[in-house]
């Protein structure tokens, strides 16, 4: 198949890039190189620069080949950026994301849309764990970013019978490949294990944001979904639209979750080095616990998680960060 991926020069989208390629698909990459990295995205796909927030880009784009199905990553990911800058976000995210959709379906004539959307749709759980139905009550502009782009593949399907899409929620994506050769490579990062890994390695101190949840130890306990897996969950999501289309959401991560001195204690293991941490005062907005509800993508889609258990994900983090 020919295949777009749109920020393919990111973490998953340059994971998803090589995985595609690796099974005999034709990959296009789309990224705008603004957050991405050029040397990230796998040598044997067709790059193309262009900015989702630029129609004439789109028009290029959808003007210079046909693609039998999208895979949109594109876009900004920082919550906390999201709060202190949210027309960017909003312009990046959603209105980008319209005018992606739009013109695929329009002038490129693309009837398979998969989205990467986020856990933050839910917010502040009030069922552990959460399931797909579960009330959409975003805390952030980045949530809520990621609802408005939900909602419009939703009207879009409404307005085009033969449209299919799968909007796939994750919950904490982290990780590396095993062979050592990619990574996560944010600017700025704002993720756990990077951080942690980053402060035994330059010596400094790890801020721990809150100690006094209502969880086993009293810090956030997440549901981490290793790289690998996350792009697996996609194949099989394209496949499930290629056989029978549809509208479909679906959380994306193991049902399992580990609370943030336990991650802590997985890096000190694996690098056999001491953690400094600082504790500080919860952040705004954080629940306790967020744990995907898995039954649906397992039932429907076969997903089963095969590197995500802590210490292949730590592990794989350490070896690429410290390389």
């Amino acid at each position: 198949m020919k295949i777009l991926v749109t920020g393919g020069a990111g973490y998953i989208g340059s994971f998803m890039t090589k995985a595609l390629l690796d099974r005999g698909d034709e990959v296009t990459v789309f990224d705008n190189l603004e957050r991405g990295h050029l040397e990230a995205i796998d040598k044997r796909a067709n790059f193309i620069k262009g900015d989702l927030k630029n129609t004439a880009d789109l028009d290029a784009l959808f003007s210079s080949d046909k693609f039998d199905s999208a895979i949109h990553f594109a876009g900004l990911i920082a919550v906390g950026e999201s709060e202190k800058n949210p027309d960017l976000y909003y312009q990046t995210n959603v209105v980008g994301s319209k005018n992606f959709f739009e013109k695929a379906l329009s002038l490129g004539n693309v009837k398979k849309l998969i989205f990467s959307s986020s856990a933050a749709v839910y917010g502040n759980p009030t069922k552990i764990p959460i399931p797909e139905d579960h009330p959409k009550n975003p805390t952030s502009e980045y949530g809520k970013n990621k609802l408005d782009v939900e909602n419009i593949l939703s009207e879009l399907k409404n307005a085009n019978s033969d449209m299919g899409f799968a909007a796939l929620r994750y919950f904490n994506a982290a990780g590396a490949s095993l062979d050592n050769t990619m990574g996560e490579a944010h600017n700025p990062e704002t993720h756990i294990i990077p951080h942690i890994i980053e402060s035994v390695r330059s010596g400094g101190a790890f801020n721990l944001f809150g100690s006094d949840y209502n969880t086993r130890d009293g810090t956030c306990v997440r549901d981490y979904i290793h790289v690998l897996d996350l792009v697996d969950a996609h194949i099989l999501a394209l496949e499930e639209l290629n056989k029978a289309g549809g509208g479909h959401f679906y959380n994306v991560g193991t049902g399992n979750g580990y609370s943030n001195k336990e991650v802590i204690e997985m890096v000190e293991k694996v690098s056999g080095k001491s953690v400094r941490v600082e504790n500080s005062e919860r952040r705004k907005g954080d629940a306790g616990t967020l744990i995907a509800d898995v039954s649906k993508i397992k039932q429907e889609l076969g997903f089963s998680p095969k590197y995500s258990d802590l210490e292949t994900i730590v592990g794989s983090a350490w070896k690429w960060h410290t390389k």
